[in-house]
């Protein structure tokens, strides 16, 4: 209705057993609601995803919430900023859009409300302290990962193609060696990720998980490849 101030409540949980954490997409739904009574507005739209964090791209449902919200330039109401994006650059663009479209971001745990200035403020320094609290988890994570691996640690539940585990150790095991021999070469002669998983596929060569070679998986093998070698020729520098 006319003169009414529109809202649009987006939630986001990883996964269906997230509930147990405390924040549910009920119990978000509920906050955001309660918020809106308080704060005079009329809820336009509930919008609920079950997705990892990952890139805006990626989750439709927040594009169809900042689609409703900028069309209203209402205001766009979301339990915490982690519900709504894990990554700065999502997070600038997410604000980028609804400043040029004159709408607004609610978010109830840091309490923010971008309609104020100090507001505003708020919410692109803890957008900048979530992603650089991250880069520190993830870079401490990396050099662990990397030091376990040169010793030849088994860090992962899936065992990688081309190894077996005996204990903690990753061994090779000979006849997926062979098969990795092919990939790394095919790679190497300028063959695509879906050709080589054909070539996989025809010659009847068993990956280690599934039936069939898939593009994705061969991509995986190269890649861990590369970095391994990468690896390797670091520390016979050193």
């Amino acid at each position: 209705m006319l003169g009414i101030m529109q809202a649009v409540i987006y939630c986001r949980v990883s996964t269906l057993g997230q509930g147990e954490d405390g924040i549910s997409l009920e119990m978000q739904e509920a906050r955001a609601r309660a918020w809106c009574v308080a704060n005079g507005y009329s809820v336009e739209a509930v919008l609920t995803e079950t997705v990892s964090g990952g890139r805006m791209a990626n989750r439709p449902q927040l594009q169809r919430a900042l689609q409703l919200v900028c069309k209203t330039r209402g205001v766009l109401v979301v339990f915490s900023l982690s519900r709504l994006s894990r990554s700065l650059s999502d997070t600038i663009c997410i604000a980028a859009r609804l400043e040029r479209a004159r709408a607004n971001l609610a978010s109830l745990t840091e309490r923010i409300d971008t309609a104020s200035a100090i507001g505003n403020l708020f919410f692109r320094l803890i957008a900048a302290m979530n992603e650089f609290e991250k880069d520190q988890v993830g870079e401490r994570t990396r050099s662990a990962l990397a030091h376990l691996r040169r010793q030849g640690r088994h860090i992962s539940a899936r065992v990688p193609f081309g190894y077996d585990v005996a204990g903690n150790m990753l061994v090779a095991n000979a006849t997926e060696q062979v098969g990795l021999a092919h990939i790394v070469g095919w790679h190497a002669e300028g063959g695509s990720y879906s050709g080589i998983a054909r070539r996989l596929n025809e010659s009847r060569v068993r990956p280690k998980y599934g039936r069939s070679w898939f593009a994705s998986s061969v991509r995986s093998i190269i890649l861990r490849h590369k970095k391994l070698h990468a690896e390797e020729a670091r520390k016979d520098a050193a």
